[in-house]
């Protein structure tokens, strides 16, 4: 009796079907073990010390004595004592000179550098490049010494005849924050500026000719054509100037130490008094963790403010 043809046609359906329902390549199980390192060490060295954080912020702890009960009261206190909303009011001016005022200015220059032939482009990169390359404590000692009482700046306007206007600069309450935030924009227009001749490179050039070719003007063809173009980059530099004014320590430690006063003090630099100065450690990882949370806040409302605009 002859046996009956295997169904072949059967057999390749159901071959395939397995095929589809596996991703290609190695089993996924294999792939987790690729990035097993980078997340042992991403858990070690951040949601861990991040959870102790947490945990510290529900306690009255000097970090010597032992530690007490607080629930949410380092919480309540920071929206209750003014002196504990102080450094947010602080970081929200620096906010403008350290992410509004640089991206407005690499924006500026940017639409300029497109609709005019400059020499020396990459010189010029350099130089306004250069304060991203240098430590932040170099920044802070510099312009310490530009504007002390008898530094640099004074000496200028000195030289000009504008003795009236010369005065202390970081040792004066009501410009003393101004100067620091000011020194913010000196450093990150650069950055911003690099980030936004990078992303004019790519914007076809045959959209800039048929935008002067319809008349379009200088402000028109920046609202038109570079500005669309520049949504990522856009994004980009609001992201890493809003965390470099949100999480700024060291230019305030090295140029005002918080003051005069507290006029210049800032959620980092008052997370470091109040942990390692004033023995309120409690107190001072609540002000972490908030800090914490207003910049992922402030990010995601940047990410998807751009990319809802580029959609």
């Amino acid at each position: 009796m002859r046996a009956a043809a295997p169904d072949r046609g059967g057999m390749v359906r159901r071959l395939a079907g397995r095929y589809r329902k596996r991703a290609p390549g190695e089993p996924r199980a294999v792939g987790y073990l690729y990035i097993l390192p980078a997340l042992a060490v991403f858990g070690l060295f951040l949601l861990w010390p991040l959870g102790q954080t947490a945990w510290l912020s529900l306690l009255h702890w000097d970090g010597l004595t032992r530690a007490t009960w607080a629930g949410w009261d380092n919480y309540r206190d920071l929206l209750t004592d003014p002196q504990l909303r102080a450094p947010f009011a602080h970081a929200a001016v620096l906010l403008l000179f350290y992410a509004v005022l640089p991206v407005a200015a690499g924006l500026l220059l940017t639409a300029a550098l497109t609709r005019f032939r400059v020499r020396g482009m990459t010189f010029f990169r350099t130089v306004l490049f250069l304060p991203q390359v240098l430590a932040m404590v170099v920044v802070g000692v510099a312009w310490r010494s530009i504007l002390a009482p008898d530094g640099l700046l004074n000496d200028a306007l000195g030289a000009v005849g504008l003795d009236g206007l010369t005065r202390s600069w970081l040792g004066d309450d009501r410009f003393a924050l101004p100067a620091v935030g000011v020194i913010g924009t000196w450093v990150e227009t650069g950055l911003c500026l690099v980030l936004f001749l990078a992303g004019a490179q790519r914007i076809p050039r045959e959209l800039y000719e048929a935008a002067r070719i319809d008349g379009a003007g200088a402000v028109r063809e920046f609202f038109t054509v570079t500005l669309p173009g520049l949504r990522a980059e856009v994004s980009v530099a609001l992201t890493l100037t809003v965390v470099a004014a949100l999480r700024n320590f060291d230019l305030v430690y090295i140029t005002t130490s918080g003051g005069p006063g507290n006029a210049t003090s800032v959620p980092a630099y008052e997370v470091y008094r109040r942990a390692f100065e004033t023995g309120e450690v409690g107190s001072a990882s609540a002000m972490g963790i908030t800090l914490t949370a207003v910049i992922f806040a402030l990010t995601l409302v940047v990410t998807r403010l751009v990319e809802g605009r580029s959609r």
